[in-house]
């Protein structure tokens, strides 16, 4: 690999030979720099180096042999662990097989510097002093749920004793808490993996084994570990995670939406009496690199964390779990473009250590790959305990119309009604976050469309405002038509969760309800909270979203209503079939997992559409037959290749120009088809226009390499003009 070689015009000194620095920027290659007298250098360590009029950080990538000569020095090398071989080499792969330059990759996976300020340390209350002047009702349940003097965090002891967090205030104004700092969390906890052992069914013990044995022999190895909604798989691979710890090896558990999981952290603890080292975006400032330095030092031995926990250093990862392996929020769609159920295969690959990807309704991809021999295929076709699936039926929308203005059908709202009078908890799940999502004016058809994007704003009752889910611009609802200037004239098209709520309140005055939505205020802890009290049976009627299906257990649910079945099968993307049979098996599992039996009912406009008929007959391989057919006579993947070139520009005429002469440049080729360009069907985003070019091949054909060649035979990105790779698309936007 060609290198940079950076000059310096100052005096020559003595120089011990010169490295290859790559620096964690938007660039494809190494930095060479001389090595002053007396530092020693080797691949992996973390320096400082010069790059242009200011000093930066970067990592010896390739040591040289020769004398610098009049390059420029490196200024420092850190006292921080030095990136492992394997971390390495899982940045050249994701480097390789994404096209993104090899400093973007290492930006995922290079720590920080260790920060000398002090963590600010959490503060709790203890009861002190004497009881308050004026005692009241909430007061006397905070004195009572703190007796016994321990230290308690002021959250946990409001919660205990149902009061708000005022009234602890009050108490310490008052004297009677004194306020302590808590005692630092412990960041790497060690897991005892005879904590709580559980008692497994006699097929999932089979399959529990199976994993253990793959973590013994402490080589690579893919298992698909399919199993129906409620049939235990979280405990099963817990087995795998127990045997990795006894040997003194990692494991690391990638989940899709890591902050949302607040019931797997508690089966963890309750299986293993601590919880594992969390990953994700919250995790920030000194904890994040304690937890780094533990990860990085073996003493953190099990991680849970979203798709970014797959480049921390590892020292020995003895396993890697995928939880929900078929979830499309494992693939980065912005800056480097991968998917990390994928590259989590790679890292096993590179570091000798059995993966596992499970999930009920598993990926095209990997159910052909265990089909054909390359993965194990370990199943658990029973729910936990004997219990059964849920029955399915569909709605047909055009037999049973639900009332003008309404989108609960006759059948929906009556078994409801036999819900509310049995006790027993119902879901009523439509993926469409908002009030609606189009708002116009009833006089004019003014449509309010985003200002930086070709798409609708989104109407938010609860926020008051128009939200564009693209690029996140928000504007208050206005009174009256901006084009027309009609009062009172604007009307909600289509229903969203909270339209759906409002027509719940009315259906069911009685009933406790609640909307379960990833963009309310008070983001993922203000979730886990709510996901909790509908786990308690708090609420007897959930409205909910996508988020509502993502392994979550609701015991005392038993009925789950699918508003819209349709939505999502009309879409152009070659996976709308598969992600829809997907979220609506995955959906309608969450009834049914406590004792008693479960039902769901699907809204539908066209019942015998395949899909719909695959999940009502309960033979998921109905479906997966059919669809293998038809992306294999279509040459879609897992049966061909894709990759999208996207170009954006500030204007449609930047964008049109350059993908067209770049559409020029592409060689024909046995098993190689170019589609485009055209325009994406989000013409704009986050104001930039883009076009959209698809390569189709075979599996024959060395994708990289040729994307390589066109790119570098095509005209340069000039001005505005960027062009994104992204190989094996998973959005077609």
């Amino acid at each position: 690999m060609a290198q940079f070689d950076l000059i310096d015009d100052s005096e020559e000194m003595e120089q011990a030979g010169t490295v290859d620095v790559l620096i964690p920027l938007g660039l494809d290659q190494a930095y060479s720099y001389a090595v002053p007298a007396g530092l020693v250098l080797k691949p992996g360590d973390v320096v400082q180096v010069p790059l242009g009029p200011r000093e930066t950080v970067g990592v010896v990538w390739d040591v040289g042999s020769g004398r610098g000569g009049n390059l420029k020095k490196v200024t420092e090398k850190y006292d921080m662990p030095p990136l492992d071989p394997a971390l390495r080499k899982l940045v050249d792969w994701v480097a390789w097989y994404t096209l993104a330059p090899k400093g973007s990759v290492l930006a995922l996976a290079l720590r920080r510097q260790p920060d000398d300020t002090l963590e600010r340390p959490k503060l709790g209350v203890r009861l002190a002093g004497a009881p308050p002047g004026r005692m009241t009702p909430a007061r006397a349940r905070a004195i009572a749920a703190a007796e016994g003097g321990l230290l308690i965090a002021k959250s946990a002891l409001a919660e205990a004793a149902s009061v708000s967090a005022a009234v602890i205030d009050s108490l310490v104004d008052a004297g009677t808490f004194i306020v302590e700092p808590l005692p630092r969390e412990a960041i790497a906890a060690l897991p005892d993996p005879d904590h709580a052992v559980p008692e497994l069914s006699e097929g999932q013990a089979e399959v529990a084994q199976a994993l253990v044995k793959s973590v013994q022999a402490k080589v690579f190895g893919v298992s698909l570990l399919e199993g129906v909604t409620g049939s235990g798989k979280t405990e099963v691979y817990f087995e795998a995670v127990a045997e990795a710890i006894r040997l003194g090896r990692q494991s690391l558990i990638l989940m899709p939406e890591i902050a949302l999981t607040a019931q797997f952290i508690d089966r963890f603890e309750a299986r293993f009496g601590v919880r594992p080292g969390l990953w994700h975006s919250a995790v920030t400032g000194r904890k994040r690199e304690r937890l780094q330095a533990a990860i990085a030092s073996g003493e953190a031995k099990v991680v849970a964390g979203a798709r970014s926990a797959l480049f921390l250093p590892y020292s020995d990862l003895g396993l890697i779990v995928v939880d929900e392996e078929h979830e499309s929020a494992y693939k980065q769609e912005d800056g480097v473009s991968y998917h990390a159920r994928d590259m989590a295969v790679v890292r096993g690959r590179i570091e000798n250590a059995p993966v596992v990807l499970a999930s009920a309704t598993p990926s095209l991809e990997t159910r052909v790959n265990a089909e054909r021999g390359r993965y194990a295929h370990l199943r658990l076709p029973e729910r936990f305990g004997g219990r059964e699936l849920p029955q399915l039926g569909l709605v047909d929308l055009r037999r049973d119309k639900p009332e003008r203005g309404r989108w609960l059908s006759g059948a929906l709202i009556k078994a409801v009604e036999a819900n509310l009078e049995a006790k027993e908890q119902s879901l009523l799940f439509l993926n469409r976050r908002g009030y609606a999502p189009l708002t116009l004016c009833r006089d004019c058809g003014h449509r309010f469309q985003c200002p930086n994007c070709s798409a609708w704003l989104v109407d938010h009752r609860f926020r008051r405002a128009l939200v564009c889910h693209h690029c996140g611009h928000v504007e208050r609802r206005p009174h009256e038509c901006p084009a027309c200037h009609k009062p009172e004239s604007l009307v909600a098209c289509g229903p969203g969760v909270e339209r759906l709520a409002e027509e719940v309140a009315t259906l069911f005055p009685q009933a406790r309800s609640i909307v379960l939505s990833s963009d309310f205020p008070g983001g993922t802890e203000r979730l886990k909270t709510e996901l909790m009290a509908v786990a308690d049976g708090e609420f007897d009627i959930v409205i909910g979203t996508q988020l509502v299906a993502k392994g979550h257990n609701f015991p005392g649910m038993t009925l789950v209503g699918v508003i819209d079945a349709d939505l999502g099968l009309t879409s152009g993307d070659p996976r709308a079939a598969e992600r829809t049979f997907q979220a609506l098996r995955q959906v309608t599992g969450r009834a049914g997992r406590g004792e008693k039996p479960g039902r769901a009912l699907l809204q539908t406009h066209d019942p015998e559409h395949p899909v719909l008929k695959a999940l009502v007959s309960g033979d998921p391989e109905r479906f997966y037959a059919a669809e293998e057919a038809s992306r294999e006579a279509a040459g879609l993947p897992p049966f061909g290749r894709l990759a999208a070139l996207i170009v954006s520009a500030n204007s449609q005429s930047e964008a049109e120009a350059h993908a067209r002469a770049l559409a020029r440049c592409a060689e024909a080729g046995d098993g190689i088809v170019v589609l485009g360009p055209a325009e994406a069907p989000l013409a704009v985003l986050r104001g930039r226009h883009r076009m959209r070019l698809i390569v189709r091949t075979t599996r024959e054909v060395n994708l990289q390499d040729y994307l390589r060649g066109w790119l570098k035979r095509g005209p340069k990105a000039k001005g505005s003009v960027r062009v994104a790779v992204d190989v094996d698309p998973q959005s077609f936007l």
